[in-house]
Formats: C-alpha cells, structure tokens, sequence
C-alpha cells in the first residue's frame, strides 16, 4: 500500500490566521493510483491525478481552518470517485475525436472514503470516525457556481459533511 503525502498544510488560509490560532491539517492519500476515478479528460493521469488532490487539499484546509484554534485534523482518504464518468467522446456522440469526456449524470455521484481523528491541543482525541460520503443528489439544486467551479461537486460533499460533523466545535469557536 503505498500513499502519497501532499504535505500537512497548516490551515492558514483564512485571513488574520496564524500558527498559534489556527487548526492544523494532515492529509494523507493511501493509493491514489488505486482511487476508483480520479481520471483526466485531456492531461496525464498522474499530473491530473495530483492536481485534484491538491485541490482538495487546499479546500479542507480552508474548512479545517474554522475549527477551533490548535486543535488538529488528521484525514487518511482511501478512495476517491469524481462526479461523472471518463468516456470516449466518440461514445458520447462527439465525433471521432481521440479525446475523452467526463460525462456528469446523476448516475455518477460523487464518493469519498476516508478516516479522521480530530485531536485538542493537549493530544486528546476529540473525535474520530471512518467515513463513506456519497452525494446522491449532487446535481439537484446546486447553483451554477458550484457547477462550473472545479470540483464543485465534490467540494459541495466535503463541505455538507465537514459542516454537520463539526458543527459542536464550529459553535464552540464563536
């Protein structure tokens, strides 16, 4: 099992945060090559593959980032599926171009599979759990925005969940 490390990125992101007020994030990907579809329309798999774990990254940054000061948040994400599904554009009517399309349907929700320990500043576990997201509804009543924002769908999920799981120490921050 081999993973990749994109690096723990202190949650920063925020404006006015700095280290000793801000919530820490690690994430690790175990076996992204193994992920069910993080597969590229028009760029090498790899390099698609760590652009959109970067992405991600940087967006539960931004999340983590409303958490209390000092606490830490640790993600190990065992599986990604992206919204829509990689097909030949000549299978989808598209001519009989050599290019691929990732066609968004409701039948292909977005999932994402993954483990969390949420740790105080003194190392106390505050909360931990393993996680199956699945939106099954991603397409209905998201706003253009999130249609047209790279991974918007995905975001959406991760954002719906962080939002519920952690809405005692998001109340607790204010």
């Amino acid at each position: 099992m081999r993973n990749i490390w994109l690096g723990a990125i202190p949650a920063l992101v925020m404006l006015g945060a700095s280290p000793a007020h801000a919530a820490e994030l690690t994430v690790n990907w175990d076996a992204p090559e193994d992920f069910t579809d993080v597969k590229p329309v028009n760029e090498g798999r790899k390099h698609f593959r760590e652009r959109t774990l970067q992405t991600l990254e940087t967006y539960l940054s931004e999340l983590a980032a409303t958490l209390p000061p000092q606490q830490k948040l640790s993600l190990t994400v065992t599986d990604l599926d992206l919204a829509g599904e990689v097909w030949p554009s000549s299978f989808v009517g598209l001519g009989n171009s050599s290019a691929d399309v990732r066609l968004v349907k409701r039948l292909y929700i977005p999932k994402m599979t993954f483990r969390y320990t949420l740790v105080d500043e003194t190392g106390a576990l505050v909360k931990q759990a393993d996680v199956r997201l699945k939106d099954m509804g991603f397409m209905d009543g998201v706003s253009s925005r999130i249609k047209e924002e790279p991974l918007g769908y995905e975001k959406h999920m991760i954002k719906e969940w962080f939002t519920e799981e952690f809405e005692p120490q998001l109340s607790a921050k204010l």
